[in-house]
C-alpha cells in the first residue's frame, strides 16, 4: 500500500510560511544588495565562513495506513548544525537531530472496528537520533545580511524506543498479550530536504529559521512485519515527516578589513655628490691632505657627515676631512651623509578603523643616507731587498754528527728615499736563528726534530728577512734551506725480568715477537742490550761449575740477552723466525745510565696467567731488563746504550732453542 504525507493544518501553515518568508527575505536582501552596490559597498563583509547553529522546533510525521496504522506522534526536535561555507554560495553542513516522537499503533491487535476494549491500541515512547550531512546552496552570496538558502542531504536515522518502553514491552504480562518482547532500535537511511533563511544581527550573531522534509523507510522497531497474534509493523513502507526549527547562529571569522590609509610620501632623496681635494694629486707620507664633500639635501634640512679612512671611522661631523698618511700606498676615504632633520609624526589609526585591521605603517623616515668614495695615493716607496742567501743551503740534522749543522744568512737591502735607517728581523719556519736583528745571521738546524725511521728524512726550512724603515714601511724576502737526516733507530719497550731470573715471560715475548720481529726486513736490524741490577747475582743460575767450564758461564745480563735472541729466532712453538744475522747484542752489567722504559710489561715469578702488566712494575723490576732497538740496516750509528756491539753467537742461541 502506498503512503502519503498528511501533515496537520498547523504543519502545513508553518512550512508554507517558512518558504514564503524565505522568498520575501530573498527579495528584500536583493534590493538591499542593489543599493549597496550603488554605494560602492562589498557584499562579503560578514564573518560567516563557519556557522554554529543550535536549534529547536517541532517534528511532525505522517501515519502509515497499513497494518495497525503506525503513527509517530507529533513532537519536538532539537540539535545543532555546523556549516562550512567554502565558497560564495555553497557550503557543507553537519547536523545532529534529536526528535521526540512517540509511537502509536492506532488499531488494536484484533483489527476490530471500533477497537476492542480487550485489545486496545499500543503506544510506546520513541526517540529519533538523526546525524546528517547536507549540502547548502545560499541564494545570496556569503556575507549577505539576509541569506535565504536551499538544502538537501542524508544520514542514518536511529528509531529507538525509550528504556521504559523496552522494559514494559518485555514484561511477561504485557508480552503475553501483545507479543512485544522484540521491541528494539531500528536504523534506517534517511533523506532531508528544504530551506530557510538566516539573518545577520551582528558580525558574530544571527537568527535562523528552517523548514525541511524528512523521508525514510518505515521503522519496524524489531517487531514482526505481519500479524502473528500480537503487535506488528509492516515493513518496506515509506515514512515522511516535517521539521520546522528556529535557532541562533554563531558566526566564526572576521569582517573584511577596509583598505589602509595611504602612507605619507617618501622624503626627497639626498644627492651624494663627490669628494674633492685630491683630484690627480700625488701625496707624500707625513703631509696633511684636506678633502671636501659636495653632498646636498632638501632646502632647510640639516646634514650629518661620517668619514671613514680605510674602513675605520675618522674625522668629525663636517663636510671637510683632514688626515696625514703615515705610510705609502692607497687610502680609501669614504663619507656617508645623513639627513638629521626630524621626520613628520607617524600615521595614527582613525577612531572608526577596526583595531584588528590596523597595520601600523613604518614611521616616516628621513631620506636614505648616501655615500661617496675616493682614493688617495701616497707616492713614497717601501725599502727594497735585492737578495737573501743561506750558505750553505743544505744541512744535516743533529743525529748526523759528521754533517754541517749551521748556515750563514746574508741579505742586501736598500731604504726608500724618505725611509731613513733600516732595522732587520730574521725568522725561520723551524729551528733557531742567532744574531737575528742584523743583515747577517746564523741558522742552526740542530734543534729540528725528526721522527725515528729507517729512511732518510728531509725538511725544507724557509728563512724570512723583514726590513723596516723609520717611517714604518716594510719589505720581506725569503730563502729555503734543506735539512737532511739519516735513518734513525726506534726504541721499543724493555723486556723486564724477575730478580735473578733470565726467563722471558709472556709479556716480554709479546714485545719481541709481536712488536720487534714483524719489523725486521731490509730496513731494520734488532739490537738487544742486557742489564742486571746491583742487588742481583752476577751469573745466571744453572751454570756449570769447575775450572774448565768457567769460561762457558754467562753473566745474568748476557743470558737475558741470549734468551731474548732465542725467542726472536727459535723458529718453533711461539718463537719468531728472525734471521740470527739480523740480531746484534751487547750487555752492560749493572750499568743503568740509559733510562729504563718498561712500557708494556712487568715481571713476575707467578704462573704465566698471573703475570703483571707494566702498571705493576716496581722500582727494582725496571733495572732488570733487556733494551730492544730497531736500528736501520744501513746506519753506522748505534743507540747511546750500546757500549760494545757484538754479533749474535748463533750456535749458542740455536742450542737454546725456543724458550718456554
Amino acid at each position: 500500500m502506498k503512503t502519503r504525507l498528511k501533515p496537520k493544518p498547523v504543519s502545513s501553515a508553518i512550512l508554507s510560511a517558512a518558504f514564503c518568508f524565505c522568498s520575501v527575505a530573498y527579495a528584500q536582501d536583493a534590493n538591499q544588495t542593489t543599493k549597496s552596490k550603488t554605494s560602492n559597498s562589498t557584499a562579503d563583509e560578514h564573518p560567516d565562513l563557519v556557522e554554529l547553529n543550535p536549534f529547536g522546533g517541532v517534528s511532525i510525521f505522517e501515519q502509515v495506513n497499513v497494518g495497525l496504522n503506525e503513527k509517530l506522534i507529533d513532537g519536538g526536535v532539537y540539535g545543532g548544525r555546523v556549516a562550512w561555507n567554502f565558497s560564495t554560495h555553497i557550503g557543507l553542513e553537519v547536523s545532529y537531530n534529536y526528535m521526540i516522537n512517540n509511537v502509536r499503533l492506532v488499531n488494536s491487535i484484533g483489527l476490530t472496528s471500533p477497537p476492542s476494549p480487550v485489545f486496545p491500541s499500543y503506544d510506546f515512547g520513541s526517540r529519533v537520533r538523526y546525524p546528517a550531512l547536507n549540502i547548502v546552496y545560499n541564494l545570496k552570496p556569503r556575507g549577505s545580511r539576509v541569506q535565504p538558502y536551499l538544502t538537501i542531504g542524508g544520514g542514518g536515522a536511529t528509531f529507538a524506543p525509550t528504556s521504559d518502553a523496552k522494559k514494559i514491552a518485555r514484561d511477561p504480562a504485557v508480552d503475553a498479550i501483545y507479543h512485544s518482547a522484540n521491541l528494539n532500535d531500528n536504523l534506517q537511511v534517511a533523506l532531508n530536504y528544504g530551506g530557510g533563511v538566516k539573518f545577520h544581527l551582528s558580525d558574530h550573531l544571527g537568527l535562523r529559521f528552517d523548514a525541511r522534509g524528512f523521508w525514510s523507510r518505515n521503522p519496524t522497531y524489531g517487531l514482526p512485519d505481519f500479524n502473528t497474534g500480537g503487535i506488528y509493523i509492516p515493513g518496506k513502507q515509506k515514512i515522511n515527516g516535517l521539521q520546522a526549527t528556529a535557532g541562533l547562529v554563531f558566526y566564526l571569522g572576521q569582517t573584511k578589513c577596509p583598505p589602509m590609509p595611504e602612507a605619507p610620501p617618501p622624503p626627497a632623496p639626498l644627492n651624494a655628490g663627490s669628494i674633492t681635494g685630491a683630484e690627480g694629486a700625488t701625496i707624500c707620507q707625513g703631509k696633511p691632505v684636506t678633502l671636501h664633500s659636495t653632498a646636498s639635501g632638501p632646502s632647510g634640512h640639516t646634514l650629518a657627515y661620517a668619514w671613514k679612512l680605510n674602513g675605520q671611522a675618522s674625522g668629525s661631523n663636517s663636510p671637510d676631512f683632514t688626515f696625514t698618511p703615515n705610510n705609502t700606498g692607497s687610502f680609501t676615504v669614504e663619507v656617508t651623509v645623513s639627513d638629521t632633520t626630524p621626520p613628520p609624526p607617524p600615521l595614527t589609526r582613525p577612531k572608526k578603523f577596526p583595531e584588528r585591521c590596523w597595520v601600523q605603517p613604518p614611521a616616516p623616515q628621513a631620506a636614505a643616507p648616501v655615500t661617496a668614495t675616493t682614493t688617495v695615493t701616497v707616492s713614497e716607496m717601501a725599502p727594497t731587498i735585492s737578495s737573501v742567501t743561506a750558505t750553505p743551503n743544505t744541512l744535516s740534522c743533529a743525529a748526523d754528527t759528521s754533517g754541517t749543522h749551521t748556515a750563514a744568512l746574508a741579505a742586501t737591502a736598500t731604504p726608500s728615499a724618505c725611509g731613513g735607517n733600516l732595522t732587520y728581523k730574521w725568522t725561520v719556519t723551524e729551528g733557531s736563528v742567532s744574531n737575528d736583528t742584523s743583515a747577517n745571521a746564523t741558522f742552526d738546524a740542530s734543534t729540528l726534530t725528526f721522527a725515528g725511521g729507517a729512511q732518510t728524512q728531509t725538511k725544507t726550512v724557509t728563512a724570512t728577512l723583514t726590513v723596516t724603515d723609520e717611517s714604518g714601511k716594510t719589505a720581506s724576502k725569503t730563502t729555503d734551506i734543506t735539512v737532511n737526516c739519516p735513518p734513525q733507530f726506534v726504541r721499543l719497550s724493555d723486556v723486564i725480568f724477575a730478580k735473578n731470573n733470565v726467563r722471558v715471560n709472556n709479556c716480554g715475548k709479546r714485545v719481541l715477537i709481536d712488536e720487534a720481529a714483524p719489523r725486521v726486513s731490509g730496513d731494520y736490524n734488532i739490537v738487544l742490550v742486557g742489564h742486571r741490577d746491583s742487588d742481583e747475582q752476577e751469573y745466571a743460575a744453572g751454570g756449570r761449575r769447575g775450572r774448565k767450564q768457567a769460561a762457558a758461564r754467562r753473566t745474568l745480563d748476557e743470558q737475558r740477552v741470549l734468551n731474548c735472541a732465542a725467542v726472536l729466532s727459535g723458529g718453533t712453538g711461539t718463537c719468531g723466525k728472525v734471521d740470527p744475522s739480523r740480531i746484534k747484542v751487547d750487555w752492560v752489567g749493572t750499568d743503568q745510565t740509559s733510562d729504563p722504559q718498561p712500557g708494556l710489561c712487568g715481571t713476575s715469578n707467578l704462573p704465566t696467567q698471573k703475570e703483571r702488566r707494566g702498571s705493576a712494575v716496581s722500582g727494582a723490576d725496571k733495572n732488570r731488563r733487556v733494551e730492544v732497538y730497531l736500528v736501520p740496516a744501513a746506519s753506522q750509528t748505534m743507540p747511546p746504550a750500546v757500549k760494545n756491539i757484538k754479533p749474535l753467537p748463533e750456535s749458542e742461541v740455536k742450542a737454546l732453542g725456543c724458550p718456554k
